[in-house]
């Protein structure tokens, strides 16, 4: 990956606001909620692939299968959460 891009950006918008400092705390909150809630997609989408799965193979485990997946559902969401809050604490801090 070429960060040249990212420092590029950086700097130009440095230009625009007046400090670099700014600009640097923009990047953290758009890759902290950004990077948090990509990750939590594919993981949502790969718990509820293998639910789809488990319950195809075996339709007598449903019940207790789907506590565990939502259980696994929210576990995974949290994680968007945790770098929403960790970008904005970024920005404002």
């Amino acid at each position: 990956m070429d960060l040249s891009i990212i420092t590029t950006l950086a700097q130009s918008a440095a230009e625009l606001e007046g400090t670099s400092a700014d600009a640097g705390k923009a990047i953290a909150l758009g890759l902290g909620g950004g990077l948090g809630a990509a990750g939590a997609g594919v993981g949502i989408g790969y718990i509820f692939g293998k639910m789809i799965e488990s319950v195809a193979r075996q339709p007598e485990l449903r019940d207790e299968l789907t506590g565990i997946q939502w259980l696994g559902f929210a576990l995974t969401e949290a994680c968007v959460f945790y770098g929403l809050v960790a970008g904005l604490l970024a920005f404002f801090l």
